[in-house]
């Protein structure tokens, strides 16, 4: 007996649901992917909205990083009264520093960790508060949950995306952001933004076209300033976005990264209260201090260098050189207060961050030839972060060649609809 012919409501149902299911494969985020052979950690950073208001040690706590270096990677004012209680506002963009480890193989975070509350689930654990930065299908894995419904009180390890590559970008330092893409985007524009291009982007990402959807995961490479410190210091490796300042040695010193600049200049910190020896061994220099003497062969400059926190001691090194000119007063990255609104510039970024003015209204240093304190000045250019979490990709391109926007597949999508109840 001949099979049944298949009615045309029954064709019609399957036809919408295969063309949904290729959809969602067509239109699901990528993430870029750094394979890696070694158990060594790095320094990266996260792109990161705040889903609501937030404390800045609460910021910190779900990240499960120390306030302070929040704080610095973005620039904000360490010394204004009461910090980590300050109420962050919601949809601000912030930079947050991590430890990027390499687990199975590839580049991730997994220091964070989140104990879950009755309302919580996966997706808006990872779609709102972690704002994209994962997927709930990454949640569930990392974590081998069987029943997403029982969630209230589970702690969950969060892997979050990060890339360091040597934490270097065309052989010179760089330190690597791990940015959700934003309907708003165009590659163009972040590259602008972070003072990077376009060729340099798609190289790191591997992309094969300019083409990003909201939701993809970029590696965004950020120009830093590199230590050299020996390998016994427990600050070994530290590395300091342009813009931007980072404390050490117990919170005794502040090294700080000026926009444009490829030199770490370290200095006593603000915070610096019980702190061994910041003077440089055979001579009256403190740490940061330095001395310029202008003679007929040039200008010779003796200085006072961080090198480093060993062993509960900070070490210093006197460098002595001859320069064809000498130097102009000490630079700094310009620090802010903690913000209170959310403004245009702390959610979409300019094009690209100016750099902060250097002398109007500084600040001489005590004990040290011209080295002036930056005034307050603007929040630091970044960008959003909020999006619809991406998934991880296994190929050599970021961005899926066939995907299409939202607003597309709702068309297509309809279309079938109409195709199907009108029996064509």
């Amino acid at each position: 007996m001949p099979n049944p012919k298949p009615s045309s409501n029954s064709l019609s149902s399957t036809l919408i649901l295969l063309t949904i299911l290729s959809i969602s494969s067509i239109v699901s985020s990528k993430s870029t992917i750094e394979p890696c052979s070694n158990s060594d950690s790095c320094n990266a950073m996260l792109g990161y909205t705040l889903y609501t208001e937030l404390k800045v040690s609460e910021v910190a706590s779900l990240f499960g990083i120390d306030p302070i270096s929040l704080l610095t990677a973005n620039a904000i004012d360490i010394s204004y009264p009461d910090v980590e209680n300050h109420i962050l506002p919601s949809q601000l963009f912030l930079k947050i520093p991590i430890s990027c480890s390499c687990v199975d193989g590839i580049r991730k975070s997994v220091s964070t960790h989140y104990k879950t509350r009755p309302s919580d689930s996966l997706s808006s654990i990872a779609d709102s508060i972690y704002g994209g930065l994962l997927s709930a299908d990454q949640l569930r894995e990392a974590n081998s949950i069987s029943d997403p419904s029982a969630l209230d009180g589970e702690n969950l390890v969060v892997p979050l995306p990060c890339t360091c590559f040597n934490n270097t970008d065309n052989s010179l330092p760089a330190i690597y952001l791990s940015y959700v893409v934003q309907p708003v985007d165009a590659l163009p524009g972040i590259a602008a933004r972070y003072q990077t291009t376009v060729t340099d982007l798609m190289n790191v990402n591997a992309m094969g076209s300019t083409a990003i959807f909201p939701g993809d995961i970029l590696s965004v490479p950020i120009s830093a300033c590199a230590s050299n410190f020996p390998s016994a210091a427990s600050d070994y490796g530290l590395i300091v976005p342009n813009g931007s300042y980072a404390i050490s040695a117990s919170h005794c010193v502040q090294c700080s990264c000026v926009p444009g600049s490829r030199n770490l200049y370290c200095m006593p910190a603000s915070l610096a209260v019980s702190c061994s020896s910041m003077q440089c061994p055979g001579s009256n220099l403190m740490l940061g201090n330095s001395t310029i003497q202008q003679s007929s062969a040039g200008c010779n400059v003796t200085s006072c260098n961080y090198d480093g926190y060993v062993n509960g001691t900070i070490m210093t090194t006197l460098s002595v050189s001859l320069r064809p000119r000498c130097p102009g007063p000490q630079q700094f990255p310009a620090v802010t207060p903690p913000p209170i609104r959310a403004t245009q510039e702390s959610i979409y970024a300019p094009a690209s961050a100016p750099a902060p003015s250097l002398h109007a209204g500084g600040t001489t240093l005590p004990g040290s030839t011209g080295a002036v304190l930056p005034p307050l000045g603007s929040f630091p250019a970044s960008g959003p972060a909020m999006s619809t979490a991406g998934s991880f990709s296994s190929g050599s391109s970021l961005v899926n060649p066939f995907a299409v926007s939202q607003n597309t597949v709702a068309f297509f999508v309809l279309l079938v609809c109409l195709v199907a109840c009108h029996g064509f």
